[in-house]
């Protein structure tokens, strides 16, 4: 039966109120740690197998790094995932087709780019041309003893020192767009061998006007959640383990998932117990997290061609300003939405709000013309300063393979703790599927 308001809110005071340990009536006790794709994921498939499960989250919100603002009330704005990636066969559309949300499709087929003083110029031959180059870097590195830095395999090669200054600021923007912005990486941080080692879902690209919040509100439908509880510590306890938190209370149960980012295993926010096992401690050094951050900007009428998606500018500063996501064709709102990267949005990341959307609308006026009007709102994340976060998405850096991410992923202290989220998944590393992919593999291991 669907969980009414009411009958969600006395749910999770019962579950507020109940002692810290958690009794079950039948089958094994879980604790998840983590109320995004990966946990709820998790956590839904153990309940469905029988297991008394309770979700503990850090934020006073579900969804983790899915988190759509309702700022705007008549346009849910997603500051987190935005889109299913790749429709068929996707879990993700799976969900989506359960829950009954409707679904837009953008294409990169409707697109265009502009030089940096506002012409349109037809970038196919340069892409061709950088994909190339990165392709023939990437064989001449994989013949080194050891992996190495995707930049440096590019700079090493003839073609990058033959070109000249405008055609390495072309071959940069590709990289940029292509590897950093989809990565979340530097080009002077991800692997040359394995950057881009990752397997994509056919079809088309949708996004949710009503917010990618649905599906976590789906995902969490019955479930016992218990937000604002900060885990700091999980250990061994007798055949199972014990989760303290923040405020000092412990929970017990016979397995707990771990779903938090990879930022916030490397930042060692949460303590363990006893000893990782030295291939999971390695990995979680290893494997990179990345940063991909958003400036949704929202106008008063459209002013840019109203029949593109994606827009490309080769400005004057590489990385910066040149990505950017029009809403208006697939929704009708007068929205942009700006990407940044890696370094570029590091560096953003420390200019205010106000500082930004001035630096976004300068851009735009550089694009489009002096006239261009300034955005009537804003909307700013900074992902790396997120503290149950730290970052976006994790990429694989130098020396990362498939082999890196199954060491973070599946059981510790003999079966008592396991791990799952994006940064666990081989296959669909840093997309939103594979969290979802990860949460039930993990609850597979339990099963």
């Amino acid at each position: 039966m669907r969980q009414t308001r009411r009958s969600h809110l006395a749910s999770l005071l019962a579950v507020l109120a109940a002692p810290a340990t958690l009794r079950a009536q039948t089958g094994k006790r879980v604790i998840v740690i983590g109320a995004g794709l990966a946990g709820l994921s998790a956590a839904r498939d153990l309940q469905a197998a029988g297991a008394e499960v309770v979700v503990v989250e850090a934020r006073d919100r579900i969804g983790g790094r899915i988190w759509t603002s309702h700022k705007w009330p008549d346009l849910p704005m997603d500051l987190g995932a935005s889109w299913i990636h790749g429709v068929e066969g996707n879990p993700l559309t799976e969900i989506a087709d359960a829950a009954g949300i409707e679904r837009l499709e953008t294409s990169y087929d409707a697109a265009m780019a502009l030089d940096a003083t506002g012409r349109e110029v037809d970038l196919t031959a340069t892409y061709d041309h950088a994909e190339a180059l990165i392709e023939e870097a990437r064989e001449a590195a994989e013949g080194l003893y050891e992996d190495i830095p995707l930049a440096d395999a590019i700079e090493d090669s003839g073609d990058w020192d033959e070109a000249d200054a405008a055609t390495r600021r072309l071959i940069r923007h590709v990289v940029n767009g292509s590897v950093e912005a989809e990565y979340g990486g530097s080009w002077r941080e991800v692997s040359a061998w394995s950057f881009d080692e990752s397997k994509e879902f056919d079809g088309g690209d949708v996004l949710f006007p009503g917010g990618y919040d649905q599906i976590i509100q789906h995902l969490a439908e019955g479930l016992k959640i218990r937000t604002g509880q900060v885990v700091t510590r999980i250990a061994p306890d007798g055949a199972g383990v014990a989760v303290t938190l923040k405020d000092g209370s412990v929970l017990t149960a016979d397995h707990a998932v771990v779903t938090v980012p990879l930022g916030v295993l490397k930042a060692r926010d949460i303590a363990f117990g006893a000893d990782l096992a030295p291939e999971r401690a390695m990995a979680i050094e290893m494997i990179g997290m990345g940063l991909l951050n958003k400036c949704w900007l929202r106008f008063d009428r459209v002013a840019w061609p109203a029949d593109v998606d994606w827009i490309e500018w080769v400005g004057p500063e590489d990385g910066f300003w040149s990505q950017w996501i029009s809403l208006t064709r697939a929704t009708g709102a007068p929205v942009l939405l700006a990407f940044h990267a890696g370094d570029q949005a590091r560096e953003l990341e420390g200019l205010t709000d106000a500082l930004t959307v001035d630096a976004a609308h300068r851009a735009l006026m550089a694009m489009f013309g002096a006239d261009f009007p300034a955005p009537i709102d804003a909307q700013v994340t900074r992902w790396s300063e997120e503290e149950f976060t730290w970052g976006s998405y994790s990429f694989n850096a130098v020396g990362c393979t498939p082999d890196t991410r199954r060491a973070l992923a599946g059981a510790e202290w003999e079966g008592r703790l396991v791990f799952a989220g994006e940064a666990c998944e081989p296959d669909y590393w840093g997309t939103a599927h594979g969290a979802v992919l990860s949460g039930r593999g993990a609850a597979k291991v339990l099963g």
